[in-house]
């Protein structure tokens, strides 16, 4: 008699099964990890905003640097205010489009950078974010080589997690875990307005 749909069904969960089952036996390390999270896509912040709740959830301590982007109305912002336990700090006075002065961006860029390598040093610190780095990189607006450094040295179980788009081939060999975000379609190309709760 020929197998049922939900017997090779059963049996393919069983073969999966044996197979997670060895992952999950064989990852015995306990440290923290640095996550990088990039692409053209949507939804790169909202995903390390993702891991702040799962964070706090667990009652860990969180630092959030959001770099570039200088908005102080944003629902997540909102959200997360005044939550034990977490910090956050915007240090950006907007996209570069709209300040459009290289120099004073590099300056608050580094003045943010100053703070987060506080955080990242710190040990009682659980998950770092630092939302939009990956433009400081790119534009030149730090020392690539000393953001490294602080994120290698950083305490051997606090996480990071960076975001923004063209993450450097540095960054992306230096992280554990890389997600890089793909732009099918977006709203915004058929004149969409940014939209509350989706878009900040």
């Amino acid at each position: 008699m020929a197998e049922t749909p939900d017997q090779r069904h059963a049996q393919r969960m069983a073969r999966k099964k044996t197979v997670v089952d060895g992952a999950i036996k064989r990852a015995t390390e306990d440290r923290g990890v640095l996550l990088v999270l990039t692409g053209n896509g949507k939804g790169k912040s909202s995903s390390a905003f993702g891991m702040v709740a799962r964070a706090l959830g667990h009652g860990m301590q969180v630092r959030v640097y959001q770099f570039i982007k200088g908005r102080r109305d944003t629902g997540e912002e909102a959200f997360f205010d005044g939550h034990a336990g977490l910090s956050w700090e915007v240090c950006g006075e907007g996209f570069t489009w709209e300040t459009q002065d290289r120099a004073r961006d590099a300056e608050v860029a580094a003045r943010g950078w100053q703070r987060a390598g506080i955080a990242l040093a710190d040990p009682t610190i659980d998950l770092v974010v630092l939302d939009e780095l990956t433009y400081l990189l790119q534009y030149g607006y730090l020392d690539a080589t000393a953001v490294y450094a602080a994120l290698a040295a950083r305490p051997p179980l606090q996480h990071v997690v960076v975001t923004g788009r063209a993450a450097p081939t540095a960054l992306t060999e230096l992280a554990d875990t890389v997600s890089e975000v793909r732009d099918v379609k977006h709203a915004f190309r058929a004149g969409v307005r940014a939209q509350a709760g989706v878009d900040l």
